[in-house]
Order: structure tokens, then sequence, then C-alpha cells
């Protein structure tokens, strides 16, 4: 059920918008950590050659098979667990990862991972969720964190997005954070962060 909830909340309008937003400027091979059912393939750029896919959800993976079939590159998948990878290092040019940070268990272990596989100089792209700076919103991510976890495989609402890249060792480039559009009661769910961070030397 999550995978089919998830497809369709998260291929709305403005969300796709950020999705395209979030895509812009990957190039070569590509690893997606948390594929789910292919939403991001539409707005790949050009300039991407291949795209491999983490994807822990056989539910998630068979949503996909559609847009995998109609995408402009080939698709593979490598792993069901972003923090374990099997790629030797250096094996990426970019990294993807949307709305998978918040149900990864160890996000720092798996953004590790991804700094190890990807190259000197590659790009990691991120749209996810997590913890607002409003203090009263984020009193609420922490009431509701323990039953959102249960329902929803495990998603954390308060997870500081910035935070963890830059622990990773990853140097930040550019970041925008803003309230996706929707009633003021869903802002518990709704702070999200866009970034793009290189793996350096």
């Amino acid at each position: 059920m999550v995978p089919r909830l998830t497809d369709r909340a998260l291929s709305v309008g403005q969300v796709m918008k950020q999705r395209q937003l979030v895509c812009a400027g990957l190039a070569g091979r590509v690893l997606e950590i948390g594929f789910g059912s292919g939403l991001n393939l539409e707005k790949l750029p050009a300039a991407v050659v291949s795209l491999d896919a983490v994807e822990p959800s056989e539910a998630g993976w068979d949503l996909s098979a559609q847009r995998r079939a109609a995408a402009p590159v080939p698709v593979q998948r490598v792993g069901l667990d972003g923090q374990h990878l099997a790629a030797a290092d250096a094996s990426y040019d970019a990294a993807l990862c949307t709305f998978s940070l918040c149900t990864i268990p160890d996000p720092a272990l798996a953004l590790a991972e991804v700094r190890r596989v990807l190259a000197p100089g590659g790009s990691l792209h991120v749209l996810e969720h997590g913890r607002s700076p409003d203090a009263g919103v984020a009193r609420w991510q922490r009431r509701l964190e323990p039953a959102q976890r249960r329902v929803f495989a495990g998603c954390h609402l308060t997870r500081d997005v910035p935070a963890l890249v830059t622990a990773a060792g990853f140097e930040v480039t550019a970041v925008d954070q803003f309230y996706l559009p929707g009633p003021r009661l869903s802002r518990p769910w709704g702070w999200a962060t866009r970034l793009m961070a290189i793996s350096p030397a």
C-alpha cells in the first residue's frame, strides 16, 4: 500500500516541478537511491547516459515498469539497500535521492556510501522532507513521528537534511528550503529541502 500511496501523493504538479529542478544538472552515469516508482525518469536531462536504481520495495519496482520501458536511458536495479552499495569506488558521475533519506534507517551510512561510489567532483542531488525550522511545526513533527514511522515504512519527519549531507563530507553548493503547497495542517509533512552538493576529492 505504501508505494502506491507515495506514487500518488508525490506525483502531483508542484512536486513534479521540484523533481525537475532537482534533476537539473545530472549527467553521465547516475545512481538513484530510493528509486520508488520511477517518477524522476521523465525529468532526467539529456546528458544522463544511464541510471542505476537502488530500490528495496518490490511493489515500487513493479509500479515503475511502464516508466522504465519508456525511459530515454538504460535503467537497471543494482541493489535493495542504500546503506550497502555493491558498486566500486568512484563508479558514478552523479547521485539522486528524492524522498528517501526519511526512510533509510541509517542515513549517515547511506550518504557515506554515496560519497564512496561518486567520482571526485561528482554531484549529489537531493529533494527531501524533514525538520521544520518553525518551533510549533517541529513540536508536531516530534509528536507525529512515532505513528508516521509505523504507518509509512519507517519514514521520519524530523531529520535535518542539509546537516546530514554536510556531516557526510559533501560540499553543499546550493540549497532551497520551503513548504510544499497545501493547507497549514500539512506542514509537519511539507517542509522540503532541495539541494545540490559536491563530493570533494
